[in-house]
C-alpha cells in the first residue's frame, strides 16, 4: 500500500478551508516549560475534572519526546464570543461555546490533514474539555487515570496546549503572533489551537 500525501502548501490550502486562520510554525519552536502546569494545578478550577487536563494529559516531559518526531505546527487562532449571561469568574462556562468551536474545529483540521496522508497528525485544543456538560472525573469522588478509556468523545478529545506543559504565550511570540496579558474580558481576545504534522 502506498501513500500519496499533500504537499505543505496544498494542505494549509485545504486546512484553511475547515478554518481560514491558520498560521505555520516548526515544531522545534513550540516552546515547552515545566512551570506551566502549575497555573492548571494551583489556579485552574478544572483541574483534575476533565480528561483533557492534568493529571490525565502528558507532562511536559512526555510533551517535549513527542513534539521531537513532528516538523510542523499549524496554530489555529480563534475570536471568542464570551456569554454575557455567565460571570467571567467562571471562565470555562463564559466561553463555552467558544472553547466548544476550537475543539472541533481542531479534531475537524487534525481529521482533514490525516485523510490527507498526514496519518500522524495530532491537535491539541485551548482551556478544558467543552463536549459534556459534566466529564467522568467530575462525577467522581476520586481521580482515576483509567477513567479516559470511558470518555464519551474519546475520538474527538484532545488535550489543551496549557495542560501538556505548552508555553502559549511565549509559542505565539516565537510564530510572530504575539499575544498580552488582558486584564479584563470585555477587551475582546482569542483562543488558540494547535495541530501537529510530521
Amino acid at each position: 500500500m502506498t501513500l500519496e500525501r499533500t504537499g505543505l502548501d496544498d494542505l494549509l490550502s485545504m486546512l484553511k478551508e475547515v478554518h481560514p486562520d491558520l498560521s505555520p510554525i516548526s515544531a522545534r519552536d513550540v516552546v515547552v516549560a515545566d512551570w506551566v502546569r502549575l497555573k492548571c494545578r494551583y489556579g485552574c478550577k478544572a483541574y483534575g475534572k476533565h480528561l483533557g487536563c492534568p493529571p490525565y494529559s502528558p507532562t511536559p516531559e512526555e510533551t517535549r519526546k513527542i513534539l521531537s518526531e513532528y516538523r510542523v505546527g499549524i496554530i489555529a487562532r480563534f475570536e471568542a464570543s464570551p456569554d454575557p449571561e455567565v460571570a467571567p469568574q467562571h471562565l470555562h462556562h463564559h466561553l463555552w461555546e467558544s472553547i466548544n468551536r476550537v475543539h472541533e474545529m481542531i479534531f475537524q483540521l487534525e481529521r482533514r490533514a490525516f485523510l490527507a496522508g498526514y496519518y500522524k497528525a495530532f491537535g491539541f485544543n485551548a482551556l478544558p474539555c467543552t463536549f459534556c456538560a459534566t466529564c467522568i472525573p467530575e462525577e467522581k469522588e476520586m481521580a482515576d487515570p483509567l477513567d479516559a478509556r470511558n470518555c464519551r468523545h474519546k475520538e474527538k478529545v484532545r488535550p489543551s496546549m496549557e495542560a501538556c506543559g505548552i508555553d502559549v504565550f511565549k509559542t505565539l511570540e516565537v510564530a510572530g503572533l504575539g499575544l498580552s496579558v488582558l486584564d479584563s474580558y470585555s477587551e475582546g481576545f482569542a483562543l488558540f489551537g494547535l495541530v501537529l504534522l510530521d
